[in-house]
């Protein structure tokens, strides 16, 4: 059950319902925003009941603004007396569209939810829009150890990081989110130790480039290792997306020595496994180096479960680097791909290039991607067989092993627990 659907319509205060769209981040943030609510005595329902409808945007590609502004509309057209508030990355890009869709949006960026969120009466109903005083524009404002219990994920998202300095130009994220930022250590460190103390059993790491945490001297895998030191053996951290060459010797090391406490599993993005396009989406690094990133990591952590994203036709993909990507996911068994046909996105240079790949094209090579993709994570699963991993159970018994598959939750195991079993 989400968080935004366990309430009555017979309840008093202020009601409020959380539409988000897009990445892990995103889904923090706006659980982050749930909790807030809650804790200042707001109650979740379902959208056509709110008082306030919260939608945290994403603009990440053309297809995710479409999404985004879909979302809106919808929350406008389904309660028609709500104040409808929008945050997030659209809105960092072109936020006088949303203004101007209609006199009940509110535009409030993202760094400024925790002043908006304490200047809400939520005793009452009858909600204007409260007026914000000095706006806290930090990136980690809103988190809080609060996420935790009926309605919210069994698997915790802590952020750690936030925005990039990297310009991929199919990539407009850099923009909406700002340079890259770090979340000081002790306060992660203190909210780890509050979720672990209130029973999660797994921590994921988050931020948009996470692997380019640093506080002073502190990088991400000293961070790692800060945090696995820090907490009981009861609870698990995974690591979420790291681009390869913010993968040092350090964090292998970690991975090798850790388990069970740190899963043996990473999202490695490798978006092409052609030169030609890495280098023109401004990829550092080769598929020659990222091959031998992977396998290092396998010939290391033999056990080592690897999931990537790849994008399909950008600009001037020709069926030669299109071979190239299929052969070197075959080569880098990967456990999952998540494909994604490529969007054109105003404002970066791959959405200026006159060399765009035919829609029905990338439709036959994403289906072909994917389709190596399924053929890739069964044969992970079947060299499993016979192992035992912890898994978490989760809702709709169902459970995600380590190496982040997911799998029938044992007979009679608890939603939120770790057990093991064999796979």
């Amino acid at each position: 059950m989400s968080p935004l659907d366990d309430a009555s319509s017979s309840m008093t205060g202020l009601r409020f319902h959380i539409l988000n769209l897009g990445c892990k981040v995103n889904r923090v943030e706006s659980d982050s925003f749930a909790a807030g609510l809650q804790k200042a005595g707001g109650l979740a329902v379902p959208l056509p009941q709110a008082d306030v409808v919260v939608v945290n945007t994403c603009t990440v590609t053309g297809e995710a603004e479409k999404k985004t502004r879909k979302a809106v509309r919808r929350a406008l057209r389904a309660n028609s007396l709500a104040q409808v508030v929008v945050t997030g990355c659209a809105v960092a890009i072109d936020p006088g569209f949303y203004q101007d869709l209609s006199p009940r949006v509110r535009v409030v960026p993202k760094g400024m939810m925790a002043a908006y969120i304490s200047g809400l009466d939520v005793s009452k109903p009858d909600v204007s829009a409260p007026g914000i005083s000095d706006p806290d524009a930090s990136a980690f404002a809103m988190i809080s150890s609060d996420r935790v219990g009926e309605g919210f994920r069994t698997r915790v998202g802590v952020k750690v990081q936030d925005g990039c300095d990297n310009a991929c130009t199919y990539c407009i994220v850099h923009i909406a989110r700002g340079p890259a930022v770090s979340r000081p250590h002790q306060e992660i460190c203190d909210e780890v130790s509050a979720l672990a103390a209130q029973g999660v059993k797994e921590v994921v790491l988050t931020g948009i480039n996470l692997g380019s945490y640093r506080d002073g001297s502190l990088t991400f895998a000293g961070l790692v290792e800060m945090l696995l030191d820090l907490m009981p053996p009861t609870t698990r951290i995974r690591v979420g997306s790291v681009e390869p060459g913010d993968v040092d010797q350090d964090l292998i090391r970690l991975f090798a020595t850790r388990w069970p406490q740190l899963c043996r599993h990473m999202h490695l993005p490798l978006q092409s496994g052609s030169d030609g396009i890495l280098a023109q989406m401004n990829r550092p690094y080769s598929a020659a180096a990222f091959l031998a990133l992977v396998e290092s990591l396998y010939e290391q952590v033999p056990a080592m479960s690897l999931t990537t994203d790849v994008i399909v036709g950008f600009p001037g993909e020709t069926s030669q680097d299109f071979q190239q990507t299929l052969e070197a996911c075959r080569q880098c068994r990967f456990s999952k791909i998540h494909v994604f046909p490529y969007s054109k996105r105003e404002g970066t240079p791959a959405a200026l290039r006159s060399d765009q790949v035919d829609d029905q094209v990338k439709a036959s090579r994403c289906a072909q991607l994917e389709e190596l993709s399924a053929q890739l994570r069964a044969a992970d699963l079947a060299a499993r067989r016979g192992s035992t991993e912890l898994v978490l159970v989760e809702d709709g018994g169902q459970a995600t092993t380590e190496s982040y598959h997911s799998v029938a939750a044992p007979p009679g195991a608890c939603n939120g627990d770790l057990v093991p079993v064999v796979l």
